[in-house]
C-alpha cells in the first residue's frame, strides 16, 4: 500500500492510496492470479479451456500459467477472421507460452453460454474433458479467491476502487472488506450489465449479496480496448507524477474515474480512497 501526494485529490480533502497488486508476479499479476489460482487447483492437471478477445489480459494470464505450471491450455478467441491474420502481440504471447488458440466466429462466441454451443466448440478443440474457465476468469471460485484482496485492505480506506470487466474482482473485494468500507467498481465495458453480473456472482459464491458496493459505468471510453488520446494522456501524466505504471485498458479508466468523481464531490472531505492497481502495462 502506498499513499500518493496528488493535489488534484487533496484540494477536495481526499486522500489517495494505491494497492499495487500488479507486483504480485511479473506474468500472473493482480486480480488475474487471484481469480485463476483456485480454478487451476480445481482443474487438477486437466486441460484448461478459457475465452477472450484478441487483446484479452485474461488469456495472457492463463497462458502464462500454462508455461509456469505446465498445464495444457486452450484459448477460444472471439473472431474467426483473426485466424487468417498474423497474431497480434497479445495473442502471440499466448501462443509462445504454450496456449493452443482456437478462433470462432462472433455469432458462435455470443452463444457460448448455451450448453450445446459450448459442447460443440470443445469438441472442435479436442477438449471435451477439459476444465472450463469463463471469459474474464469470473466464477464462484474466482470470487472467493478475490475475497482475500478485500481482507488485505481492511482498515486502510473508506472507499476501494477497482476496474471491472466481468465483476468477479468487485464481487470478491466487497465481500472481504470491513463493514465500514465500500467497494466501487469502474466498468471498462459499456452495456450497463456490471451491477447485475456482480450480484449474480456473489449469489453463486456466497448465496446472497455481500458487502457495500456500487458500480460506475461512465468511464468506459467507448468500450474494452478503447484508449482515446485523452485517456492515454491522462495515464502518461499520472505515470510522470507518481512513477506508477498505468495499464491502459483497465487501470487508466479506474484512475480517471476516481479523479472525476472526486472533482464532482462524490467523496466527502476526509475520505480515503484506495485504487487497486490490478495489472501492469503489456509490453508487446
Amino acid at each position: 500500500m502506498r499513499e500518493l501526494a496528488d493535489g488534484r485529490f487533496e484540494r477536495y480533502g481526499v486522500r489517495l492510496l494505491v494497492k499495487r497488486d500488479d507486483l504480485i508476479h511479473p506474468d500472473l499479476v493482480g486480480n488475474k492470479w487471484r481469480k485463476l489460482a483456485p480454478n487451476l487447483a480445481a482443474a487438477a492437471g486437466r486441460t484448461v479451456v478459457t475465452f477472450g478477445g484478441a487483446y484479452s489480459n485474461h488469456l495472457r494470464a492463463t497462458a502464462a500459467a500454462s508455461r509456469l505450471l505446465g498445464l495444457p491450455t486452450v484459448g477460444v478467441v472471439r473472431g474467426q477472421e483473426l485466424a487468417d491474420r498474423p497474431l497480434n502481440a497479445s495473442l502471440a504471447r499466448c501462443a509462445a507460452d504454450g496456449m493452443r488458440l482456437r478462433f470462432v466466429d462472433r455469432s458462435t462466441y455470443r452463444r457460448l453460454p448455451e450448453p450445446a454451443t459450448l459442447a460443440a466448440v470443445l469438441r472442435a478443440a479436442d477438449a471435451t474433458r477439459a476444465y472450463v474457465v469463463p471469459e474474464g476468469g469470473s466464477n464462484a471460485l474466482a470470487v472467493r479467491g478475490c475475497r482475500a484482496l478485500g481482507a488485505e485492505l481492511r482498515g486502510h480506506a473508506d472507499v476501494v476502487g477497482v476496474a471491472c470487466g466481468t465483476g468477479g474482482t468487485l464481487a470478491g473485494l466487497a465481500a472481504g472488506l470491513g463493514r465500514e468500507q465500500r467497494a466501487l467498481g469502474v466498468a471498462v465495458l459499456g452495456g450497463g450489465f456490471l451491477g447485475r453480473d456482480t450480484a449474480a456472482l456473489q449469489e453463486a459464491a456466497f448465496g446472497h449479496r455481500v458487502g457495500a458496493w456500487s458500480v460506475e459505468d461512465r468511464f468506459a471510453f467507448g468500450g474494452y480496448a478503447r484508449v482515446p488520446p485523452a485517456l492515454d494522456a491522462f495515464a502518461a501524466d499520472f505515470e510522470d507524477r507518481h512513477g506508477v505504471p498505468v495499464e491502459r485498458l483497465y487501470v487508466a479508466k479506474l484512475l480517471y474515474g476516481l479523479l472525476a468523481l472526486t472533482e464532482e464531490g462524490a467523496f466527502p472531505r476526509g475520505t480515503t480512497v484506495a485504487a487497486v492497481i490490478t495489472g501492469a502495462p503489456f509490453a508487446g
